[in-house]
């Protein structure tokens, strides 16, 4: 059987933490940020992991994880 690609774009955004779950960053702060507030702004730096209905499309995206 060959091998697997990764899906370059996931391999980039998606990392797996000890304990084997997704960690994945939150969207909505790179640009348009002047109407957010700072409270809003500063949630958005923390990580969030992946949702548990989310986990199978992304594992198969990332064979090798």
């Amino acid at each position: 059987m060959p091998k697997l690609k990764t899906h370059r774009g996931a391999a980039k955004r998606f990392k797996v933490t000890g304990s084997g779950k997704i960690r994945r960053n939150k969207a909505f702060k790179s640009h348009i940020l002047t109407k957010k507030s700072a409270k809003r702004k500063r949630g958005f730096r923390a990580g969030d992991l992946v949702h548990e209905r989310d986990v199978a499309g992304v594992r198969k995206m990332l064979p090798y994880l």
